[in-house]
């Protein structure tokens, strides 16, 4: 990992042909993977590359996912694209693509690679797509997002249904009342912060989700309380389980 100074030839002629792109301003790669806490005054942080980056992965993967599952519903779609521009998702890709040999940090960040730093991971790919998309346009950043996301996206399990709107019908028919949702945590900066949201329903364990909004956070913790419950099959579960039905029809 970079600590507090630029690019060198090599690294980003390395880093470029890991991303799949050759950037005609130097300058806007090295801040794309360059965090605050380097505190170098040339190159600038991420940080406003992240908030632009964020939309237009948003956009590419929603585009990518309405032409790929053409008989799924809005709600589909919509569980579909939260997963695959999620924190996690995100930091998947930077670390299958080895990124945290390129980000250049502070002497306080000393190790970006645990889960700790799962966000400062995601985020750099975020602001790399931003750099992407203002050096070469939105196909050069579809090109990117399609080469890391498409396996991804066709390769995900059927997506299950809204899981608060699961959890509230199913409260109801068990127990007469709805979930309720409190958040119990907000971290991060302003442009990054991060929610964990906890569910409760009476005279069952609370359940707990943290993502980058309420709303994801409060997805997650629902999602996890059906698992548990085994009102869902886990994801992995159920993967292995609609893949014997798919052998089955072919039969």
């Amino acid at each position: 990992m970079s600590r507090a100074r630029g690019l060198s030839d090599a690294e980003r002629e390395a880093l470029e042909g890991l991303i799949g792109y050759t950037f005609s301003d130097r300058d806007r790669l090295a801040r794309a993977v360059t965090h605050s806490s380097a505190r170098i005054a040339k190159s600038g942080n991420y940080e406003r590359l992240e908030f632009l980056g964020d939309r237009v992965l948003g956009l590419c993967v929603a585009e990518l996912l309405f032409t790929t599952f053409r008989n799924a519903g809005e709600g589909e779609l919509s569980v579909r694209l939260n997963r695959l521009v999620s924190a996690d998702s995100c930091a998947e890709v930077a670390d299958a693509l080895g990124l945290y040999r390129f980000v250049r940090t502070g002497a306080d960040l000393k190790k970006i690679t645990g889960e700790r730093m799962k966000n400062v991971r995601a985020d750099v790919v975020e602001s790399l797509i931003a750099a992407i998309y203002l050096d070469g346009g939105l196909e050069a950043a579809r090109a990117f997002i399609l080469q890391n996301w498409t396996e991804r996206a066709t390769s995900a399990a059927p997506m299950r249904r809204d899981a608060k709107t699961e959890l509230q019908e199913w409260a109801h028919q068990k127990f007469g009342f709805a979930p309720r949702y409190r958040v119990e945590d907000r971290s991060g900066p302003d442009h990054a912060p991060e929610f964990t949201v906890a569910v409760e329903i009476d005279g069952i364990a609370s359940e707990r989700g943290t993502e980058r909004s309420k709303r994801a956070a409060e997805q997650v913790a629902a999602q996890k309380m059906l698992e548990r419950e085994g009102v869902w099959i886990a994801a992995s579960a159920a993967t292995a389980e609609n893949r014997l039905e798919e052998f089955d029809d072919r039969d």
